[in-house]
């Protein structure tokens, strides 16, 4: 199994993982802004007035409104990348990695018009009378490329339970266990029975359900964001100064940051970005097909306001406290996760600029550097490592370094195989702890702790990843039953239902490792075809913009425009 993994993680650093991925989905962002003239900034208003209801229309075909159509895709968007991804982006790009997942998020809202706009427009009606759409149907109906269109449906099936289900509802349980000591199983079980209730009413109902669940879990994260960031509010400027500074330099090191190049912040909060918002994945056109419109346009209005909520609201909340509660460079007591450890020959000292420059070089690695990692055997005696190394955990220099043994948790004592500065052979015998910096969901449950609400505010966090998390399988249930519904036909969503809902009580108890990884093959299967088909309609866009106002009635518009 960890074999396959590391196939699957190979091949998703080709593509997935890639450079080149990043740049051709901000690239695809950037061209579509200049080419329709900013209409993230242009329709802004509009797009917020739309989704007020002001210009729904009367009659139009459909499932949802324009609101419900939003709520949906926001919950398949806002998730564990809120909450995690930003803090991973900060903890390796340091504050500057923030300012570029709010630029992603600034080309993403043009991504996000013209993928719903296009999708809407060759949406189809399934046999029980519900909208069907994606970009699947324009990848068929207008490119007449059935074999991508094919390709993408199957990948959004794979990635409703390696991105929607699996990793969530682990997500899930994991922090409940952490926080309230509930059995995973039991997580499992009672979130699969409300899954099931929800999911089997069908578009309806689960728009009537994220429409409550997703203004809910905002005010919930959002209160407990602003108690940190007032707590702390002597530390805003210097935040947004961290922010700005150092954004074409890359970021300094300070307390336990070791610093980043600007490829590295650039890289980290591009990533990051894209992963919170989605944008050019062609997920969220799924959910705003089901929308209310007579005019596609009207639709792609609504979508731009999904990064802007997603990244540039609730992303930034996020970075504002971790950066103004200062855990983002302070190293705290945890357990090292056997990925992120590295052991090199030689002592080096935070103190020392000399030792810090070089292990900085050795974290980027476009710079060369005199580091390198530890061979042979190493040496402990009652948990003490004694010979002459290093521990680097998160990016950090390790502090207090402790091994033990996992089934009896005494302190080790012997003789630890090492291999290029990883420990070797030991993966479930041995456990470090110490103190070192921390990243993902950990670093925002510390954080949280800074605010008004002192140690309880911890408990914002399980409780925002249940919502959140709960709320992004809802929503790829139903991307994945449309991606069925295209390729087999409405009678089969029955069976990818029950399925999809066994799937996330199993997620509850077993490792998703090799689900989450062969996922981020299929977001790249995704994603690629879904943008070389917007780029091949771009002028049938700007005709289609163009055809929208030449139509819309401007006496809807009062004298506040």
């Amino acid at each position: 199994m960890h074999a396959l993994n590391e196939i699957f993680a190979t091949i998703d650093g080709y593509i997935g993982g890639s450079a080149w991925f990043v740049y051709l989905l901000v690239g695809t962002g950037l061209f579509f802004t200049i080419y329709l003239k900013f209409p993230q900034i242009r329709y802004f208003r509009h797009a917020f007035r739309m989704v007020s209801g002001k210009y729904d229309e009367k009659g139009a075909k459909g499932d949802t409104s324009h609101f419900r159509a939003l709520t949906t895709a926001l919950s398949g968007t806002v998730g564990t990348g809120n909450i995690a991804g930003v803090a991973l982006a900060i903890h390796l790009g340091g504050p500057a990695a923030l300012f570029w997942m709010l630029v992603t998020a600034m080309v993403g809202m043009t991504t996000k018009f013209v993928e719903v706009t296009l999708s809407h427009k060759y949406r189809e009606f399934a046999e029980d009378g519900t909208a069907a759409g994606g970009p699947m149907y324009y990848m068929k109906n207008r490119l007449n490329m059935k074999w991508m269109a094919v390709i993408f449906a199957l990948a959004t099936i794979i990635s409703s339970f390696g991105t929607g289900n699996m990793p969530q509802i682990n997500s899930i349980a994991n922090a409940m266990h952490a926080a309230f000591e509930v059995p995973p199983v039991m997580t499992g079980l009672v979130l699969a029975i409300l899954l099931a209730m929800i999911i089997l009413g069908g578009i309806k109902r689960i728009a009537a359900t994220t429409s409550k669940l997703v203004p809910l879990m905002a005010v919930i994260y959002f209160l407990g964001a602003l108690s940190v960031i007032f707590a702390n509010t002597e530390n805003i400027v210097p935040s947004l100064t961290a922010i700005a500074g150092d954004i074409f330099t890359g970021s300094s090191a300070t307390g336990g940051f070791l610093g980043a190049t600007l490829a590295f912040a650039f890289n980290r909060g591009v990533n990051r970005g894209l992963f919170s918002n989605e944008a050019g994945q062609g997920s969220a056109p799924i959910a705003h097909a089901a929308a209310k419109a007579d005019h596609p346009v009207s639709e792609g209005m609504v979508a731009i306001l999904e990064p802007f909520i997603d990244t540039i609201i609730i992303c930034m909340l996020t970075g504002m406290v971790l950066l103004s509660s200062g855990v983002w460079n302070e190293k705290h007591q945890n357990i090292f996760q056997r990925a992120d450890i590295v052991i090199l020959d030689g002592s080096y000292e935070e103190g020392n600029s000399t030792h810090r420059e070089v292990l900085f070089n050795y974290l980027n690695p476009a710079s060369e550097s005199s580091a390198r990692p530890f061979n042979g055997p190493l040496h402990v005696e009652n948990g003490v490592i004694l010979d002459d190394v290093t521990v680097i955990h998160a990016r950090s220099i390790a502090e207090d370094v402790l091994l033990t043994s996992n089934s009896t948790g005494d302190n080790f004592s012997g003789v630890v195989p090492v291999e290029n500065g990883r420990i070797f052979n030991a993966a479930g015998e041995l456990q470090l702890g110490g103190r070192s910096l921390i990243h993902s969901a950990p670093l925002t449950t510390e954080a949280f702790s800074r605010g008004m609400l002192g140690d309880q505010g911890r408990f914002i966090i399980p409780i925002s990843l249940l919502l959140f998390a709960f709320s992004t399988a809802i929503a790829w249930s139903y991307y994945g039953d449309r991606a069925v519904t295209f390729l087999w036909g409405v009678e089969y969503v029955r069976y990818y239902r029950v399925l999809y809902v066994l799937g996330f009580f199993a997620a509850a108890v077993i490792d998703t490792t090799i689900i989450w990884t062969f996922s981020g093959i299929a977001i790249a299967l995704m994603t690629i075809p879904n943008i070389i088909g917007i780029l091949l309609l771009r002028k049938e866009m700007k005709d289609t913009v163009d055809d929208y106002w030449k139509t819309f009635d401007f006496s809807k518009i009062d004298k506040d425009g």
